[in-house]
């Protein structure tokens, strides 16, 4: 293979990259800073909105991977990003033909909003959390009982200013509404409640989903925003809300009250877009070209962009973000070298 081509990431969206331009006759080198490949979908229980296992999609990428036999580094931090290469932590080059940053999002911090309890109160958890109680088989309260009345609250470190992320994390929603419903089939009699700012299913089968939540577990959807959560002498969560469809304040206690965080920048965007002499978007993202021929380009030639490193983005629209970005390399060496 005449071209190489560095990914910064082995997520989803690195992994389907490097495998696209594989077949285009393009060596792909893959640095993660983890030390195993699949980002955070890893570690997800089940996919909206037909609930796929995670595994069976993650797991195929990386087998592929591996039968390919594509390089990877491994628990390697990237420093520096340019149009002919990466420089790691450790000082060592990898030069490459184009690089393609797939470095993905951070899962925003549910410390940062005290008001709600995390790392407080024991039963106050994360989506996270509950997705990795999922793959566990075990949902249980901390003192190994099962929730009988469980609260969701939905744009937790999204469409929130106090805490600078004024941006919509896209896939909050349908996962609060996946989650209810994993919970109702796991716990029939019990009383669930998401609570949101507003609705927003914009995937396909998103609003069918949400219907079915209502009409068909007869999960309750209440239009409002938490105020406060607060430990009871039991161990159980007293919130504070206000039903802004009704006007009236709620006043609720429940076993579990699960956050639905969502997406922040990454934390490295900043010292990788000053090393290169590229943008950042406001919120911290990377900024593409533009949004519609130039959505995977960056300003500067020879970079770009693949997956949620530029804006958050489900699964399903990561892996077709790869295949596109992997396209719009293959015509950039193709041009490059034929000049």
């Amino acid at each position: 293979m005449a071209h190489r081509v560095v990914i910064v990431g082995g997520g989803a969206a690195g992994i389907q990259t490097a495998l696209e331009l594989k077949s285009r006759g393009i060596e792909p080198i893959i640095v993660e800073r983890d030390i195993e490949l699949g980002g955070k979908a890893r570690g997800w229980h089940k996919l909206f909105p037909l609930f796929t296992p995670a595994k069976d999609i993650i797991d195929p990428l990386i087998a592929r991977l591996r039968e390919e036999r594509i390089r990877c580094f491994y628990g390697q931090e990237v420093t520096e990003i340019a149009s002919d290469g990466v420089v790691l932590r450790s000082g060592e080059r990898i030069p490459g033909d184009a690089v393609v940053v797939a470095t993905g999002f951070t899962l925003f911090d549910a410390h940062r909003k005290q008001e709600y309890g995390y790392g407080l109160y024991d039963n106050v958890i994360t989506s996270v959390d509950l997705e990795r109680m999922m793959n566990s088989g075990r949902v249980v309260l901390t003192d190994g009982s099962e929730p009988r009345r469980i609260a969701f609250l939905h744009c937790v470190g999204s469409r929130d200013e106090k805490v600078d992320q004024k941006h919509c994390s896209k896939v909050c929603c349908i996962t609060g509404v996946k989650q209810a419903i994993e919970i109702k089939q796991m716990f029939p009699d019990a009383d669930v409640f998401n609570f949101y700012m507003d609705i927003r299913m914009y995937g396909p089968g998103y609003e069918e989903l949400y219907r079915s939540a209502q009409q068909d577990y007869n999960i309750h959807f209440i239009r409002g925003r938490i105020s406060e959560a607060a430990e009871t002498i039991n161990k159980r969560i007293q919130i504070k809300a206000e039903d802004t469809l009704t006007g009236r304040p709620l006043r609720m206690t429940v076993d579990m009250l699960v956050l639905l965080v969502g997406m922040s920048a990454n934390y490295e965007n900043k010292n990788l877009a000053q090393s290169a002499g590229i943008p950042l978007a406001p919120n911290g993202y990377f900024r593409t070209q533009d949004s519609f021929l130039g959505s995977v380009t960056c300003e500067r030639e020879g970079i770009f962009f693949a997956g949620a490193a530029t804006a958050p983005k489900s699964l399903a629209d990561t892996l077709a973000e790869a295949s596109l970005t992997a396209s719009a390399v293959c015509n950039y060496i193709k041009v490059k070298y034929t000049k």
